[in-house]
């Protein structure tokens, strides 16, 4: 079973790869009152990797390590953290095997797809551990001194290949919500004392830069140079595809382990991809997009299975908080909770499944596909502003038919679907308006704010209808039961409430947001 350590922590090399690093005294630093020797530790790690290395690109890495206290296998994962001391991973762990534990793999098969994964690099490290304590003697941070060997492998096997050596310091924090301010006191000494920050953010990428054969592109991936000139609709168009392909890849591992948010995340990633290929269908060919588009639908639906009952399990649940107990009839509590979790039942197991599956891979590898080769058609080499406006505005134009048309339907199902049908049409104009921010600017910028005001009272109003849906069927399954249904005729009645004030603020808010300024300021 694997388990989960999050470190945050910080390089530092000499100024020459042989050079003699000595430490400071680390008790000037603040908060520390103790350096503890830990003593020498001789670690031996085989990395895996794609032969084109496409996990240390993302700044991944997965290794079988013997020596130390936590011998096995290490599979570090970047961390996106606002406001982090330093370099954050989650560091998932699993027991020594022979292969690549099935745990571990899974959570890089997104960027690993159908390839295989094969050692591809031998690091022997001989390391001296320093642990700062407070005065209580708990740590508070390890500083590592390592002196790497390091032997990069041909994909076949164990054969010759360039070798690399060097010395630097690791300064890890003892816990994820450690002092950001004792790394910054700790980093000042040791630049003082000769040391500067490691280019690198990890070993295997400063090793397969260092050994990579002359011409070859090696170690993590660099930002793509800004491209001089007036940038193209094509440029624009595929930056944004680009950063949705990227947002899906990123997302998967944290979907595995269910971390928080992930599943929406990722959900919305693939709808802002399917809603580019169909508003800039005169950038990108629909010929190639069409198809793509009908398989990122059916993956946003397997991804909503379980959380739209999530959502609307919330929704009810803080509903029900809201009613006074003199007013709840009944084991309604106990009935929503059943009645949830029955519904809950296998999501998850099916989710995992969809991902593991063929169809899923062969997604993202259709995805990688057309970022190689992007299936441009003509207007995709003329300026970004004239085409991406042009997009935005054609979208602008059918939600406001929508809007039209819901606003003049009268009140019933037949509104609650034509505002549903608004609703995903503003969630389209959106996406295209954002998209064209590069291109378009602040204009851009504030036509993506009013159509989110749009696509958010509609979405709340369609969320009162499918949450007024799961009430009647749980009002027939407390009737059945000889229960009261009281208390779900109450939430029923104020959902229809809250839906009647949705409706009545539409016609305020699009009178805002259908003002001829905002259209004109994406013309210019």
């Amino acid at each position: 079973m694997a388990d989960t350590v999050r470190e945050i922590e910080r390089k530092y090399e000499a100024a020459s790869a042989t050079g003699d690093i000595r430490l400071p005294d680390l008790t000037r630093v603040d908060r520390v009152a103790a350096v503890a020797e830990r003593g020498a530790e001789d670690l031996d790690a085989l990395y895996y990797d794609t032969a084109d290395q496409r996990l240390v690109a993302d700044g991944i890495t997965l290794r079988r390590r013997t020596g130390g206290p936590d011998a096995g296998w290490h599979l570090k994962l970047p961390v996106a953290l606002a406001g982090a001391a330093g370099f954050v991973r989650d560091e998932i762990r699993a027991p020594l095997s022979g292969a690549p534990p099935a745990e571990l793999t899974a959570l890089v098969r997104s960027r690993v797809r159908g390839a295989e994964l094969v050692p591809v690099l031998r690091l022997r490290t001989r390391r001296t551990v320093r642990v700062l304590q407070d005065a209580s003697g708990a740590p508070l941070a390890e500083v590592a001194v390592d002196e790497v060997r390091a032997r990069r492998l041909h994909p076949e096997g164990l054969g010759r290949a360039g070798k690399a050596r060097w010395r630097e310091v690791e300064v890890e924090l003892a816990s994820a919500d450690g002092d950001a301010a004792l790394l910054d006191g700790v980093g000042r000494l040791l630049t003082a004392a000769g040391l500067r920050p490691a280019p690198a953010r990890s070993k295997p990428a400063r090793a397969l830069a260092q050994t990579a054969p002359e011409g070859a592109a090696a170690g993590e991936e660099q930002p793509r140079p800004a491209g001089k000139g007036r940038r193209t609709a094509g440029d624009v168009v595929l930056d944004y595809v680009r950063e949705q392909v990227r947002a899906i890849v990123e997302l998967d591992p944290a979907v595995r382990r269910d971390l928080p948010d992930a599943v929406h995340q990722m959900r919305v990633a693939t709808r802002r991809l399917r809603s580019a290929f169909r508003s800039y269908s005169k950038v990108l060919d629909r010929a190639a997009t069409d198809p793509i588009g009908a398989e990122l639908r059916w993956l946003a639906a397997e991804l909503g299975v379980g959380r739209d009952q999530e959502v609307l399990a919330e929704r009810l649940t803080d509903a029900l908080a809201e009613v006074p107990r003199a007013l709840r009839l009944g084991p309604v509590t106990a009935r929503l909770r059943t009645w949830s979790a029955r519904r809950r039942t296998g999501a998850r197991g099916r989710l995992l499944a969809v991902l593991d599956g063929p169809r899923y891979l062969a997604l993202l590898e259709t995805l990688h596909a057309l970022l190689a080769d992007p299936p441009l058609c003509g207007p995709a080499s003329r300026p970004a502003p004239e085409v991406v406006a042009g997009a935005v505005l054609k979208d602008y134009r059918r939600l406001a038919g929508r809007v039209e048309t819901a606003l003049g339907t009268p009140a019933g199902p037949a509104r609650d679907e034509a505002l549903h049908s608004a609703r995903k049409a503003a969630k389209r104009t959106r996406y295209a308006a954002e998209a064209a921010q590069p291109a378009l600017g602040r204009p851009a910028r504030k036509f993506t704010g009013r159509a989110k005001q749009v696509q958010q009272l509609l979405g709340d109003h369609q969320d009162s209808v499918v949450a007024r849906a799961a009430l009647r069927e749980l009002a027939t399954q407390a009737r059945r039961a000889g229960e009261s249904g009281f208390t779900f005729g109450l939430l029923y009645g104020r959902e229809e409430a809250r839906a009647a004030d949705r409706e009545r603020e539409l016609p305020v808010l699009w009178a805002k947001v259908s003002r001829r300024k905002y259209r004109d300021a994406l013309r210019r």
